[in-house]
């Protein structure tokens, strides 16, 4: 059966199309691959899809370079030249950005302001306002943060200052500890407080039951069990 006639028009299915195009870009290059065999031909062809995706053939016996140079040479053209001309506009259009930024940021150091309208002074100062307010949000935050984080520390400390008061009156009100300080003193000469730093407490266990319950006891005084906590406030 004879095949149809396609007609030449855009496909408007996407997969259709990229389909199509896959299949005639491939025999595009294998007709090239041929051309440049059997004629010693230099081909190059280069292709963008619509997705924007690069696809190039260049003839083996040719770098891309040696071509281009070819083709200047024949049509009597500089694309170098043109390409250069392209940079030096950009790298102008650049410069009269950074010139531009440079001079704002004068403007807003309080400089090079006589030559500001009336209009361009005031739009100035809103700019400038909003910044000032942006900074002075920031500053609050920071400053928010860190009393936050001092007020935890605080509340810490506290805890295990009422921790070890706690457990000093329950040490107190048991008869076999007394508070000593330096050798030796009663509980209302120990508690005080200190500019230089927190005062030491100790808690000593008096020897009373375990020696009177020993029936080889000597008579000699045992050691005490010292304990000692820094008061923290």
């Amino acid at each position: 059966m004879a095949r149809g006639k396609i007609q030449i028009k855009r496909i408007e299915n996407t997969t259709n199309r990229q389909v199509t195009y896959s299949k005639r870009r491939n025999g595009l290059f294998k007709k090239a691959n041929e051309l440049t065999v059997l004629c010693d031909a230099k081909v190059s062809i280069i292709m963008f899809s619509s997705t924007g995706k690069l696809h190039e053939y260049i003839s083996p016996s040719v770098s891309t370079k040696q071509f281009f140079d070819q083709y200047q040479m024949t049509v009597g053209i500089d694309l170098w030249n043109s390409h250069y001309e392209n940079m030096q506009e950009n790298l102008k259009k650049l410069k009269d950005v950074n010139r531009n930024l440079r001079k704002e940021i004068r403007q807003r150091m309080g400089d090079c302001l006589n030559d500001l309208s009336m209009e361009e002074l005031r739009l100035l100062e809103e700019e400038m306002d909003k910044a000032a307010k942006a900074i002075r949000e920031r500053k609050y935050k920071v400053i928010t943060n860190q009393i936050d984080t001092q007020r935890k520390k605080f509340n810490n400390e506290r805890e295990v200052h009422n921790r070890l008061l706690r457990d000093l009156d329950a040490r107190a009100e048991d008869g076999r500890f007394e508070m000593m300080e330096n050798g030796g003193a009663d509980y209302e000469s120990v508690i005080g407080f200190s500019n230089l730093g927190p005062r030491m407490f100790a808690l000593t266990l008096q020897p009373t039951h375990p020696a009177n319950n020993n029936p080889h006891h000597t008579g000699q005084q045992p050691a005490s069990d010292l304990t000692t906590y820094p008061l923290l406030f």
